[in-house]
């Protein structure tokens, strides 16, 4: 058996529910979202960041990256006034921009494809808010790919906490062990262990340049082109 195969040898293949996360795994926001936050920098008096900076950022909601952008720390906390008032310019500049530069990324599309021909029911649990969200997929034409979709204001906690993982598995009758979650980052990986779910990773995504193998996924791909191989694979190894 693979090494791949071996770390996924709980997984149900095919799963019969699918999570995937959106930012930094289906669709690369960073463009659009560093472009909104230099914006809104600009409009406070201070030098724009650059997209580099921003995807070393991104990954835990609005409300953490405007926190980030202000501080320049992951865990910075700026004073009150100041955040509202630049997460209000963030909001207004990102409302108008949230899929200008957005794109799936290579492969995305073809692995939703292969599980919708499957009859796999898909869900996209994010911690990007909903308004955001729904826009998103719908302007990329990926919103009927979902037959759920859960944003980080869909339910009172947001990932890394498991609630929307666990949330997804009960609407479809399902145990978590019967689902698959596929993320970019620790939050990802907090969230699927914390729920019981097993978990892939994609290589290239949001991790705040940490490589996401240091939290112990059960398997990394370095496209979601590669999910489909990597999951006919473990059912290979294990028939």
């Amino acid at each position: 058996m693979s090494a791949a195969a071996d770390r996924l040898s709980g997984v149900p293949v095919p799963p019969k529910l699918l999570f995937m996360d959106l930012d930094g795994t289906l669709v690369d926001t960073a463009p659009d979202l560093a472009a909104c936050v230099d914006a809104m920098r600009v409009e406070l008096g201070l030098p724009p960041c650059g997209e580099a900076q921003v995807r070393a950022w991104v990954g835990n909601g609005v409300d953490r990256l405007v926190k980030r952008a202000l501080t320049g720390r992951l865990d910075g906390e700026p004073a009150p006034a100041l955040f509202e008032r630049a997460r209000r310019l963030f909001m207004a500049h990102y409302a108008e921009n949230t899929s200008t530069c957005s794109r799936p990324y290579p492969g995305a599309v073809h692995a939703l494809d292969h599980f919708h021909r499957l009859g796999i029911p898909l869900v996209c649990i994010t911690n990007k808010p909903g308004r955001f969200t729904e826009k998103l997929l719908a302007d990329l034409g990926l919103r009927e790919c979902f037959e759920l979709v859960l944003s980080g204001d869909t339910l009172a906690r947001k990932k890394p906490d498991p609630l929307p993982l666990l949330h997804a598995a009960g609407q479809f009758g399902l145990p978590p062990a019967r689902c698959l979650m596929v993320g970019d980052s620790k939050t990802d990986v907090a969230a699927a262990r914390a729920a019981g779910i097993p978990i892939v990773c994609v290589s290239y995504g949001y991790n705040h340049g940490e490589d996401i193998r240091a939290a112990g996924p059960d398997a990394v791909i370095d496209s979601l082109e590669e999910l489909p191989a990597l999951l006919a694979g473990v059912a290979g190894a294990l028939s």
